[in-house]
């Protein structure tokens, strides 16, 4: 035999080993997955027995102990598993001078959260969850697919401020959940670990699923309000603010990278769980209940999370939960980010919020208890700051006021329709001699929308109002309910509000004293302009109100006292004798042409060469 041929079989014998020895793993691959999917299988069978178990809990105990009997054959291969899935549950407590927590020793899972300092709209006791009304479990491969909320741990550590629990294997080790609730803190640490779990864990197997669902009550008396300013949010290590889904509508979304945490976010209070070593993906889903839920259950939320760890014999994973409210200093404290899941609004309206809004908030909040007098002394001093942006377009306005009798005269002059370019210069003209300009408020009443939008998305999410009564209203954070229809109409809603009642006849009022300085005029397009001022307007504004929060329609309503008393003082100091007799000094002499005039001039005589080109057609 040639050396080629040796090489040839060589090479031979070769392939058909390296391709034994990958059909050997592929099968041993295939038997494990195919163990793993048997596991799952019995793992929802046993769900549906527990399911069965539940509903069946009002039968005799002897009846329920024959059931018991009966599948006790063999559920699980391992006894400590059988044994502890078999065990009674118990509840257990943690609590500091902030919030109570209870676990429930089934699946080590936090049972139900009440956060002492505050209380539902009807003073009860208020919970981030129920009793039961929280899923915290870990799904994992151990030789058979398990849920560790199917198991009663055992109690292995209990003080004033932690707790541990653990799930035994009869082949070594255990699963541990350890629970820390440091003093004067919403926050709870929780350390996942898998002692001792070599021989238990396959080796391949380096990730495991954690379901951490809950179901958030309702708190406050308005849904529509509530249900709006609630969300699920989820934030990127490194990123300025967080992601967010939902804000009043179901909805579900795949993350498939690593992020840092994520929150169930009513709107003042919230269940965030963070992983200091990231999260690896997950798939986050919020549901709103209906407004007539008979449990008054305002959203489920639920986070099925996929964590992946680096298999050993001792492996530790630590998460952070917390429970508690939505207050900005308080979130902003841990450093987080926490702080950005209030809705403070787009980089501008959210950057005046934070330097302006919220440091003059609590700065009166130091000296003075009653909310109503303190944004009544934050309207004023913003009132106050934009004054001076704002007086340009009151003297403006009354400038103009003052001309009324001017132009009537140029109105007069050029009746027809198509000597409007040169009415519409002689106006301008007439204005610009008397100093007043038509549009010069606009800039800075564009300026005060940043002010505006910032009191509307920082009135509703400031828990600071919330439960603060003044006047009729019991809570600045919710719709004053000054008369309750007793059931939902369409478009009025089920109540009527004052504040935003009031704040509407306010509005019209100003729209209507804006009104009389401007000078009439036949176009269409101005009258539509002055019905969506003095009707439309109020009345949207009105709908829009009703529900939202009192403190909100309270600030409009005193903007615009404000406005139209700095309206009133400014038309005083104009004196209309004085701004006719600067237009008649002026008469004949010329103007300086803006940009703007001269364009104007410019397109009036392209009409006129139109006009005559179409004549001599």
């Amino acid at each position: 035999m040639d050396k080629n041929s040796v090489i040839g079989f060589s090479l031979i014998a070769l392939v058909i080993l390296g391709f034994g020895i990958f059909q050997s793993n592929r099968a041993r691959k295939y038997a494990e997955v195919q163990a793993q999917q048997d596991s799952i299988a019995l793992a929802q069978k046993i769900n549906d027995i527990v399911d069965a178990a539940e509903t069946s809990a009002a039968l005799p105990l002897q009846t329920a102990g024959a059931d018991s009997s009966d599948r006790a054959a063999s559920i699980y291969k391992d006894s400590s598993l059988e044994q502890a899935f078999n065990a009674e549950a118990q509840i257990l407590a943690l609590e500091n001078d902030r919030i109570r927590i209870e676990f429930n020793t089934k699946g080590a899972r936090p049972h139900s959260v009440r956060v002492k300092d505050y209380f539902n709209y009807d003073s009860t006791d208020l919970y981030i969850f129920k009793p039961g009304k929280c899923e915290y479990s870990v799904s994992l491969y151990t030789g058979e697919f398990i849920q560790t909320k199917d198991f009663v741990f055992e109690v292995a550590e209990q003080t004033d401020s932690s707790l541990v629990m653990r799930l035994p294997f009869a082949g070594g080790g255990y699963i541990e959940q350890r629970y820390v609730l440091p003093e004067d803190s919403y926050s709870v640490n929780n350390q996942l670990s898998f002692v001792g779990m070599k021989n238990v864990i396959p080796r391949n197997v380096s990730s495991f699923d954690l379901d951490f669902n809950v179901t958030v009550p309702r708190m406050e008396k308005g849904y529509k309000n509530e249900s709006q300013y609630s969300k699920l949010d989820y934030y990127f290590a490194g990123d300025k603010k967080p992601e967010e889904i939902g804000r009043g509508r179901s909805a579900s979304k795949r993350v498939d990278s690593k992020f840092s945490w994520f929150a169930f976010q009513q709107q003042f209070f919230s269940a965030i769980m963070r992983a200091p070593e990231s999260f690896s993906s997950a798939q986050l889903s919020i549901n709103f209940a209906s407004q007539d839920d008979p449990d008054r259950n305002l959203m489920d939320c639920s986070a099925a999370i996929r964590q992946e760890f680096v298999p050993s014999d001792n492996v530790s994973i630590p998460y952070e939960f917390y429970f508690g409210p939505n207050h900005f200093q308080i979130l902003k404290g841990y450093d987080q980010k926490y702080e950005k899941i209030i809705p403070l609004g787009g980089w501008l309206v959210a950057w005046f919020t934070r330097y302006a809004i919220i440091p003059m908030f609590n700065f009166f909040s130091r000296f003075i208890d009653n909310f109503g007098i303190i944004i009544l002394l934050m309207t004023i001093v913003i009132k106050l700051v934009v004054f001076p942006l704002m007086y340009k377009s009151y003297s403006s306005s009354a400038k103009m006021n003052a001309l009324k009798p001017e132009i009537e005269k140029i109105n007069a002059k050029y009746p027809k329709q198509d000597d409007a370019m040169k009415k519409q210069q002689a106006t301008m003209d007439l204005y610009k001699r008397a100093g007043a300009s038509p549009m010069g408020g606009c800039l800075p009443t564009l300026l005060t929308f940043p002010i505006l939008w910032a009191m509307f998305r920082f009135f509703p999410a400031s828990i600071e109002l919330r439960q603060q009564p003044f006047l009729w209203c019991h809570d600045l954070s919710a719709a004053d309910t000054f008369i309750d229809y007793g059931t939902r109409i369409p478009i009025f809603g089920d109540h009527l509000s004052l504040f935003a009642l009031l704040m509407a006849v306010t509005m019209f009022l100003y729209s209507k004293m804006t009104m009389s300085n401007q000078p009439s005029a036949n176009d269409p397009s101005a009258a539509s302009m002055r019905f969506m001022s003095l009707w439309m307007m109020p009345i949207m504004m009105f709908f829009i109100c009703n529900n939202l929060s009192a403190a909100l329609s309270y600030y409009y309503l005193l903007s615009q006292l404000i406005s139209m008393l700095q309206m009133w003082i400014v038309r005083k100091s104009v004196n209309p004798a004085e701004v006719l007799e600067k237009v008649r000094k002026s008469e004949g002499k010329p103007l300086p042409k803006s940009k703007w005039q001269q364009r104007l001039e410019e397109a009036q005589k392209m009409q006129e060469q139109q006009l005559k080109q179409q004549r001599r057609r």
